[in-house]
């Protein structure tokens, strides 16, 4: 009844203190909330918060274990929603100025990003998460509404603080590694570096989103936090958490990708996306884009792995040199040239890998065996080879790149752009 949003319920409710206090005090209940009740309540709070922000917000305000409380029972997900609906139920801009401010002086973001440990719970680590990366698209679609706003969103300034993302990573990388604390820590960061909704995943643009018109550039803080322990997110893609080993119907896997290294594959391609030098550098000095490919080629059924793998060579191969946009040079070297681009050419030697895997496949089909996996991805990847010669802010780098190579392996490619892969792409294009 009482979640039916009927005005005169809620006028008596909403004016009556006892009752907010009765109702208030389902909060003070020991962890683990029943989630029936959690969901009844949560619900019923905010609409008096929709209907009546200032008189429920002050009363919240006087409780001053309310906070507290928010972070005692975030691992229910109803709690994490009563939290998120403060922020999004608020219309008017100075009330709810006014409730970001107090969360903000309450340190709600540090205390969420303390949640992320590997002491905490699952839960807890995923809706605090999950909080986190709500505030920050809540507060980047409010600042796109309000253009002129006067006053930044102060849970978005905190959060993308260095201190803060140092903090957070310094918990993950704590002494264990623990999956779930990593994945929802990485979860974190990929909101932060988000420069717009993304796409559908997968989706390859030729130019790269870095060179088109972001709504938020990514904060720089957040970036040399991120650099700062990159040489840990790679440890990662060579030590993961341990997992047993993975019985499927095509062999055994030991150990399986995991969802830990596929979410630093993940961000490898956010940081890729913004198109830092010194980040690129790292990347670069650490091989992390020599270990991805590994991965590509070792996990032939893995299509997660594939399409992130696929964009992090796309966003390589179309980064331009400048990126205007958050005044970054990519890295060049006296000629100009795009070093990460070379990189992947010369010490990944990416054009001998895909011949050679194009090549192991036509020889296991022939012998009557399966289609590795990863083929699709690897014809699109060719393609982009293929496209970034012809146009594309590296094209001239790419053609002298291609010029470089060994004559065998040049001569190879070029068979190969004519025949597998040319009537790869003519066999694709048929109509079904």
């Amino acid at each position: 009844l009482l979640t039916s949003d009927v005005s005169q319920m809620n006028d008596r409710l909403g004016e009556d203190e006892s009752l907010l206090v009765r109702l208030y005090s389902f909060l003070l209940n020991d962890s683990p909330l029943n989630p029936l009740l959690a969901s009844f309540f949560s619900k019923v709070l905010s609409i008096l918060i929709s209907r009546k922000p200032e008189q429920i917000v002050e009363f919240l305000k006087k409780k001053r274990d309310f906070v507290d409380l928010i972070i005692k029972h975030i691992g229910t997900s109803a709690i994490m929603d009563l939290l998120l609906r403060l922020l999004t139920c608020i219309e008017p801009p100075q009330p709810r100025q006014d409730v970001l401010n107090w969360l903000n002086e309450e340190q709600i973001i540090q205390r969420l990003v303390e949640i992320v440990h590997p002491s905490q719970e699952e839960d807890r680590h995923s809706n605090a998460s999950q909080s986190l990366c709500e505030i920050v698209r809540l507060s980047r679609d409010q600042m796109l509404q309000i253009q002129n706003s006067t006053e930044p969103d102060p849970l978005l300034a905190t959060l993308e603080k260095q201190e803060i993302i140092e903090q957070l990573l310094s918990n993950i990388f704590h002494k264990e590694k623990n999956e779930s604390a990593i994945v929802s820590a990485i979860q974190i960061l990929l909101t932060l570096l988000e420069t717009r909704r993304p796409t559908f995943e997968g989706h390859i643009e030729i130019c790269p989103p870095g060179m088109s018109h972001s709504a938020c550039s990514v904060n720089k803080s957040v970036l040399e936090a991120i650099r700062g322990r990159l040489g840990s997110f790679h440890e990662l893609l060579l030590e993961p958490p341990k997992k047993s080993v993975m019985k499927t119907t095509w062999g055994v896997l030991d150990p399986p990708v995991g969802n830990t290294r596929l979410n630093v594959i993940r961000l490898i391609s956010s940081l890729l996306q913004t198109n830092t030098s010194s980040i690129n550098e790292d990347l670069m000095e650490l091989n992390s884009i020599g270990v991805i490919l590994d991965m590509f080629f070792k996990y032939t059924w893995n299509n997660f792995l594939h399409t992130q793998v696929e964009i992090c060579i796309a966003l390589i191969l179309a980064s331009p040199f400048e990126n205007t946009e958050n005044s970054t040079i990519t890295d060049q070297d006296s000629t100009g040239d795009n070093l990460l681009l070379k990189h992947l050419f010369q010490k990944c030697q990416l054009i001998e890998r895909i011949l050679d895997a194009w090549e192991m496949n036509e020889k296991k089909q022939a012998e009557g065996g399966r289609r590795h996996g990863y083929m699709g991805h690897l014809t699109r990847i060719a393609n982009c080879i293929v496209h970034s010669t012809e146009k594309g802010p590296n094209s001239a780098l790419v053609q002298q790149l291609l010029k470089d190579l060994p004559d065998a392996v040049r001569e190879r490619w070029e068979a190969f752009c004519t025949s597998s892969l040319g009537e790869t792409n003519k066999r694709n294009t048929v109509d079904l």
